[in-house]
């Protein structure tokens, strides 16, 4: 008998499955032989790292300067540490644990760096290498650190505690020494209170062995480091901040807590030599002045040749503190110069010409740290101007609503944006160079240009220039110009406006730079479009386009009359849109309808080379109703479109015509072959937050500014009120745009009938009268009346009717974004964002222009607009451009709608189209020209790329598109409209942003996630390349600035003041050692001052001390283990000291050694050459004294 195989019939059975399975995929996908793609692309190209930090420190805590290295470093509230040189040499640091730097210390020529931090820690910073790295860590544990000193060309640190006492640290080992100083042996035996923390220790200029000790309570010691004793005690009555000596050593300076400043003369502790109230009145009588504010710090510098500088900040009297705001105060001589500066001081310093303590200062510049900014004076110049700060501090100067990223731009855009941003720079700086100037730039950068745009919160939009790992403002264009301030009344702008702070802040971007246009939405529902010249331009009206957007009911299918067909526009009243003289009349008393929320201003606009406004396009209040913000936008240069949508719809403007093409709503996008779910009301996941928060300094709320799946709807208002006010007011504007909504209270012959004879075909008017539009008012209301009975049985969730007074509220407070005060966002909460209820009102979440096939089956390819909706629907509009380009501004552009082509989970994101080889199919662009060039000049342009439709035959597939939402992507193959490939990004968490790439010369699709990873899929095959946890969505300004550009660039906004740049590149993590800029070079420390010949011979001038007797284990002994733990750093000193990464800092320092070493050769060359010239001499004296007494005898010598 033939034995059974189980094992067979299994093994059968798998293979059965199997092919059947692959059977049904292949006959679904219907994939052949040449739709295969070769992908490039691997998982070894990707990697994650971040590069370089840019803009202002945010919390700025602590500075210090090296005058020899001419560095600048900058500690943070944060934990954060920045070092900047000249422009473009700038590193970010960061400290473990995020404790505040409460001071910085160099050792000065020494590429070394000592921070002290809240946490009662200090570290050593090694900068000899390109990423600085911690050599020693030392944590004390009894007791907490208040003031450190570190003297010049000394390798003991002093820190000073709050109990008073000093202990001293040994910088190249880390180690604490025995020799403390106790506070009860610094201050007088019969004192019964304690004096408090130590503030100030310095040792005197001219007697490192004398130490001067400052306590909190007025209390100065002159310790004798030698004899363990204080040789003076300097009392006074107010709490002392700060003490800076003179440099002969014979007197100190004291600035105290009542405004006052004492002179001490260091051998008469008795009383002070001098008091003086900079900032107090001073009585006549002879009384104390009166107090003023306390003098947080005080410099005492002086010149060879004139007066002393005394420089300080604070001291201000209590009555013009209120009238001022922080203040530098400047004294020279009998002058007193009293600088104001714009947000409180956190710290100063005065540069000086010598590092030496005990020689003239020659003080040349002062560096104020201010909250928000960084400002260095020239202490040279009548008038102290400033220098011109060369680093990207002005990031924040308003917040940063919206970021974009541009890498690999054209070549000729960087020089053209600097041309016309050359002439927007102020006037009045120093005309002295900045005067950090150390290090080196990178070697090994990027050659591409890379341009980053921000808009922010005041309508500005700044152009910088990203090239190179650096950051440079190019370019400021302000978008508030166009429209007046305060125009309105404040009644009427309460009720109006939608925003009521920051009204201009910029919503979003889209930005064409081949062809230099650029569209620009707000917050006030606008869009403004501008063209780029470099000519001067003066608009004598600005160009406006008032359109009416209609909201639609939530959760309700909609029957339009004609869906799925033509939907051609009539031909275009004019070419003359609407002037802004010719105002709105006020609004009634009733609901605000057809009233822009800013109104544009009348008066001739004159425009400065650069981009100048072409045409503005606002949406107007409808029956009450604010105009919702604006969440997706697009414009095409080659097209003459600009498409622009919302939760009410979709609009298409012609801004060369100046016409609305297409003004439809969000429900009238489905045609009638494929109804629309009527979805359940669930809300729509909200990540709750705003463009920026309360620390930018606007003061508003979260949320002005909503993404475009998130923004909130108004509720709407009743069908009647919905339908009273097609109108356009009599004007001549185009503002009688209408959408009207199928789903209403009329009958529908009627509806029918009227949309016939208001629409058709070829109407030759978009105007009607005033008469008709009250007419049909009053017969809407009747027909509304007739069939209340009927409306009140309808169930809550399809129509509702709100208090008019109670419904403009909401209106606002759902509608008008805001920037948050709260910005905290956890990990888990970000993680379980996706179980808040989705909202039921269906927005425009994505728009992108494409050359492609409008529908299903069609064998040739022409103008498309793809629109993606926050409920993952993706469909098609095909345009209709004249044939002949130069028809185009004669002949109407027409628009048609056509069925969806897929369905996504979540919010749609971006969109692309890929040709059969997998290469990207950017959208056409017309070349730039300028508008105000001459007509002979124009014609030698090509002024319209002509399209080029990629080649296809009937019945093959010669296009893939991608849909990337915040669930999944897909790929369907164009023009069957079939699934190729799908992939599900994240369950659990949701895409923040989305964006296809060029890698390496070939194209992926990156994505950051809101609980932090950051991934990369291969194209068209959705295979992943890279899956990394790099950040967890701690803080809502990432989601909204976060962007990938080509090339592996990405960036965010990690701070309201700093921008983080990244890469994903290996490539470019290979070479970042080369790219990034230098710290440390070699540079000889100056000479000591000569000490003269009289002083050297009497013993005058400094006396040095040698520390590593007093302060060394055989003198001081061991100190307590428990007092502080020695932490070693990350890197050990052997395999980091002196030693900086990368082969360019290799070749530099052997470049160096070579020069040291051809010098020493030539000076020993030259020292031979004059030892044998001396020998030759000797030789021949020698030689004639032996003739001269080679024949006498001994007793004739």
């Amino acid at each position: 008998m033939k034995k059974f195989n189980i094992r067979k019939v299994l093994d059968g059975l798998t293979a059965a499955s199997a092919s059947s399975s692959s059977a049904s995929a292949a006959s679904a996908a219907q994939p052949r032989d040449n739709d295969v793609v070769h992908e490039t692309l691997q998982s070894e190209q990707f990697q994650l790292c971040k590069t370089v930090r840019h803009g202002f420190p945010n919390q700025p805590a602590s500075m210090a300067f090296d005058p020899v290295q001419k560095i600048l470093a900058v500690g943070t509230q944060t934990g954060a540490l920045r070092l900047f040189g000249r422009a473009g040499v700038e590193c970010y640091c960061q400290h473990e644990g995020g404790a505040a730097v409460i001071q910085l210390q160099f050792l000065i020529n020494e590429g070394a760096l000592v921070s002290a931090l809240a946490d009662d820690s200090l570290h050593l910073w090694n900068l000899r290498q390109k990423i600085p790295a911690v050599l020693h860590s030392l944590k004390f544990s009894r007791e907490r650190i208040t003031y450190c000193h570190l003297p010049f060309q000394s390798k003991w640190l002093y820190i000073g505690t709050e109990r008073g006492n000093i202990h001293i640290v040994n910088v190249e080992s880390f180690t604490l020494s025995g020799y403390v100083i106790m506070w009860n042996k610094a201050i007088e035996l019969s004192s019964k209170t304690h004096p408090g923390p130590v503030v100030h220790i310095s040792d005197n200029p001219m007697d490192e062995g004398k130490l001067l000790i400052g306590f909190e309570c007025g209390v100065v010691v002159l310790w004798d480091l030698k004899c363990k004793k204080a040789d003076y005690r300097y009392t006074y009555d107010e709490a002392i901040h700060s003490v800076a000596w003179h440099h002969e050593g014979k007197q100190f300076v004291c600035s105290h807590s009542d405004g006052t400043l004492t002179t001490w003369n260091v051998r008469a502790p008795a009383k002070p030599l001098q008091i003086i109230t900079p900032h107090g009145k001073q009585p006549k009588d002879g009384k104390k002045p009166e107090p003023c504010r306390p003098i947080l710090k005080v410099e005492y510098k002086t010149t060879r040749a004139g007066d002393p500088f005394m420089v300080m900040s604070g001291g201000l009297s209590y009555e013009t503190m209120g009238r001022r705001r922080a203040c530098l105060t400047v004294m020279h001589g009998k002058s007193t110069a009293v600088l104001e500066m714009d947000t409180p001081i956190v710290d100063f310093l005065t540069l000086c010409e010598t590092p030496y303590p005990n020689d003239f200062q020659e003080p040349y510049a002062v560096v104020v740290l201010l909250e928000k900014d960084l400002i260095v004076i020239d202490l040279g110049q009548i008038g102290y101007p400033a220098f011109e700060n060369p680093y990207p501090f002005t990031v924040h100067e308003s917040p940063v609503t919206c970021c974009e990223y541009f890498a690999d731009c054209p070549a000729e855009l960087i020089p053209a944006l600097y041309s016309v941003g050359t002439r927007q720079k102020r006037q009045g700086y120093s005309k002295k160079e900045w005067p950090v100037s150390g290090g080196n730039w990178g070697q090994g950068a990027q050659s591409y240009p890379e341009i980053i745009l921000t808009g922010h919160a005041d309508g500005t939009i700044k152009f910088w220039d990203a090239s190179a790992l650096m950051l440079q403002v190019l370019y400021k264009l302000k978008t508030a110009k166009v429209f007046e301030r305060g125009a309105r009344g404040k009644e009427e702008k309460g009720s109006v406006d939608i925003v009521d702070e920051d009204p201009f802040a910029v919503q979003t971007l889209s930005w064409c730079p081949e062809s230099r246009l650029l569209c620009v939405a707000g917050v006030s529902a606008h869009v403004i479009v501008y063209r780029f010249s470099k000519q001067e331009a003066t608009a004598e009206e600005v160009q406006l386009l008032e359109v009416r957007m209609q909201s639609d009911f939530p959760g309700v299918a909609a029957e339009t009359p004609d869906p799925g067909g033509d939907q051609s526009p009539p031909p275009p009243q004019s070419a003359t849109p609407t002037s802004p003289q010719q105002e709105s009349p006020d609004p009634p008393e009733g609901p605000r309808d057809n009233i822009a929320c800013l109104q544009v201003r009348s008066s001739p606009l004159k425009q400065s080379p650069g981009y100048q406004v072409e045409l503005v396009v606002q949406l107007v209040w409808v029956s009450g109703e604010p105009p919702q913000p604006i969440t997706s936008l697009a414009i095409n240069s080659s097209y003459g479109l600009v498409v622009f949508g919302n939760s009410s719809g979709l609009a298409v403007v012609d801004f060369l015509q100046k016409t609305l093409l297409l003004n439809l709503g969000t429900a009238d996008l489905y045609s009638p072959c494929e109804p629309r779910q009527p979805r359940s009301p669930r809300k729509t996941r909200q990540p709750s937050a705003a463009l920026c928060d309360a620390n930018d300094g606007s003061g508003a709320s979260e949320e002005r500014c909503k993404s475009p799946t998130s923004g909130p709807a108004s509720p709407c208002n009743s069908d009647d009120e919905r339908k009273q006010k097609f109108m356009d007011k009599g004007t001549l504007s185009l503002s009688a745009v209408f959408s009207v909504n199928s789903r209403s209270s009329f009958p529908p012959d009627f509806l029918n009938v009227f949309l016939t004879c208001l629409f058709p075909v070829k109407f030759q008017s978009r105007r009607f009268s005033r008469t008709v539009a009250n007419d049909f008012a009053k017969m809407s209301r009747k027909i509304s009346s007739s069939n209340d009975h009927a409306e009140k049985s309808c169930s809550a969730t399809t129509r509702r009717r709100y208090n008019p007074q109670h419904k403009n509220q909401l209106c606002r407070s759902l509608s008008a974004p805001n920037y948050a005060k709260d910005n905290s966002f956890s990990r888990s909460r970000s993680s379980s964002v996706a179980s808040i209820d989705r909202e039921s009102r269906e927005a425009l979440s994505a728009l992108a222009f494409c050359e492609s096939f409008a529908r299903k089956g069609e064998s040739w390819a022409g103008p498309c607009l793809l629109v993606g909706t926050t409920q993952g629907a993706v469909g098609m509009l095909s345009l209709g451009l004249p044939s002949p380009p130069e028809q185009r501004l004669v002949q109407p552009a027409s628009v048609s709608s056509c069925s969806t082509i897929s369905q996504l989970k979540g919010a749609v994101l971006t969109m692309a189209l890929l040709d059969a080889a997998g290469t990207l199919l950017p959208p056409a662009y017309e070349p730039w020209y300028d508008p105000n060039a001459s007509d002979e000049e124009k014609e030698r342009i090509k002024r319209r790329r002509p399209p080029s439709p990629p080649g296809s035959l009937e019945g093959q597939d010669s296009q893939f598109a991608l849909l990337c939402s915040e669930k999944q992507a897909k790929v369907l193959a164009l023009p069957s409209q079939t699934r190729l490939y799908k992939h599900s990004i994240t369950e659990a968490s949701f895409v923040l942003r989305a964006d296809v790439v060029n890698m390496g010369g070939a194209n992926c699709l990156m994505c950051f996630c809101a609980n932090g990873h950051i991934m990369a899929l291969s194209l068209p095959s959705l295979r992943p390349l890279l899956d990394v946890n790099y950040l967890p969505l701690t803080d809502m300004r990432i989601a909204r600035t976060f962007c990938f550009s080509n090339l592996g660039q990405a960036l965010y906004l990690t701070s309201p003041t700093e921008v983080q740049r990244l890469t994903y590149s290996q490539e470019t993590c290979d070479n970042l050692q080369e790219m990034l800029s230098e710290l440390f070079t070699p540079v000889e420390t100056p000479e000591a001052p000569n000490r003269g010949f009289f002083k050297g011979l009497f013993g005058g001038g400094a006396q040095s001390l040698d520390r590593e007797d007093l302060f060394g284990e055989t003198a001081a002994g061991k100190a307590s283990r428990s007092l502080a733990q020695h932490i070693p750093g990350p890197g050990g000193m052997e395999g980091m000291k002196g030693a900086a990464s990368g082969v360019v800092g290799d070749l530099a320092r052997a470049r160096i050694a070579l020069d040291e070493r051809g010098q020493k050769l030539s000076e020993l060359e030259d020292r031979s050459a004059a030892m044998m010239a001396s020998a030759d001499s000797f030789s021949k004296h020698a030689h004639d004294m032996m003739l001269k007494y080679k024949d006498k005898k001994w007793y004739q010598l």
